[in-house]
């Protein structure tokens, strides 16, 4: 399931993420989305985990949850339509 991550601290890496999704499972890839000029992030990132329960268990325990100073929003990733 790939999962959406908002809200994030600008300084928040992807090793970061990683470990705070990894308390709930399996993590497949992370990706903190950066500004393609400046390098810095957007505040958002994705997360795969392959399984559902695992992925659902982490939305549900993360969503609102406060990560250096802001409550993050975790919830299933919407796919891009072309």
């Amino acid at each position: 399931m790939n999962i959406y991550v908002g809200n994030l601290y600008f300084e928040v890496s992807e090793n970061d993420l990683q470990q705070i999704m990894e308390e709930f499972g399996t993590v497949s890839s992370t990706k903190i989305v950066t500004d393609k000029y400046s390098g810095k992030s957007k505040g958002f990132g994705f997360v795969e985990m392959a399984d559902s329960n695992e992925a659902n268990n982490a939305i549900q325990s993360l969503n609102g949850k406060v990560i250096k100073g802001r409550p993050i929003v975790v919830k299933e990733a919407i796919p891009r339509s072309y």
